[in-house]
């Protein structure tokens, strides 16, 4: 579905991206995982086309998204839930999740899903986003970008900071959306009981690259000592 070919991606004169090369199933929940600072995040924004793309190429769904925008690859399905969630929090959060309708056909109304998997939302339209715990922030982060109804959803760490029982049911939300309507999700995650949880493939980075990648039940000991362990 997503395909990294020879990505490279610089800060100023900064190379963070070293000839990444990436490949994201359909339908799958890939993990991508590795130490701070290896350029998960980086991967992550150059994807939604947040950071420019300095050579190499990404295709999605068969196409060449390379030059595209970030607001071109949204309307085309591609869902971004940033790290530290980056709600508007002088909206309330009725108007935080009707920015997404501009990507929908119905631009008219907040799909009814969104408040079916996050019941506090409904309960707090009129609040401001500012106002909500950072559990309810992220998933209020998460709805907004389940509004435009993607084909692929990104999320970078979006259990930092989260009290358990929301982290359940982020996980919960994530597992049902894959295997009930065949969500793609890509996220970054450091919790490594969350990724076996709900993940179904892994990718671990190292200096910009793609070092080591399988199936979930294949992250072995040795490569979590090598490339994950502080």
């Amino acid at each position: 579905m997503i395909n990294f070919k020879s990505v490279d991606q610089l800060y100023g004169s900064s190379q963070i991206l070293w000839g990444l090369d990436l490949d994201i199933k359909a339908g799958s929940i890939t993990c991508l995982m590795g130490r701070n600072g290896v350029g998960k995040t980086t991967a992550l924004k150059t994807l939604m086309g947040l950071l420019p793309t300095a050579s190499g190429s990404i295709n999605y769904l068969g196409q060449d998204i390379t030059e595209w925008n970030a607001e071109r690859r949204a309307h085309e399905g591609i869902g971004y839930v940033p790290q530290g969630r980056d709600i508007f929090a002088q909206l309330t959060v009725e108007e935080n999740l009707r920015i997404g309708l501009g990507c929908r056909k119905d631009k008219s109304k907040i799909p009814s899903k969104i408040f079916e998997l996050f019941p506090v939302l409904h309960d707090m339209l009129k609040r401001r986003g500012g106002d909500l715990s950072g559990g309810q922030q992220q998933q209020l982060a998460i709805g907004r970008a389940l509004v435009i109804e993607p084909k692929v959803l990104i999320l970078d760490e979006p259990n930092e900071g989260i009290q358990p029982n929301i982290v359940q049911q982020i996980g919960d939300v994530i597992l049902q959306l894959n295997q009930q309507e065949g969500l793609t999700v890509l996220l970054v995650e450091q919790k490594l009981g969350f990724a076996r949880r709900v993940g179904s493939h892994f990718r671990l980075m190292e200096k910009g690259s793609v070092v080591a990648n399988g199936d979930m039940c294949d992250l072995s000991d040795d490569l979590i000592a090598k490339h994950l362990a502080v």
